[in-house]
């Protein structure tokens, strides 16, 4: 009987961890998503400007 007050804490925490476990996965994607964006739009205008470099040379 002394047991059961500390099932159900041990429940309630690993509920809540579990809960912060996944809103800290989803703030690494939501980063990793953004900084993808940032690096292939910067990589994105330095090629186009390369290529049109190249074009106006031909």
């Amino acid at each position: 009987m002394g047991s059961l007050p500390a099932k159900v804490l041990g429940t309630v925490i690993a509920k809540s961890e579990r809960g912060a476990t996944a809103i800290e996965y989803g703030i690494m994607v939501a980063l990793i998503a953004a900084v993808t964006v940032a690096t292939v739009t910067v990589l994105g205008n330095n090629l186009s400007g390369l290529l049109l470099r190249i074009a106006a040379q031909l």
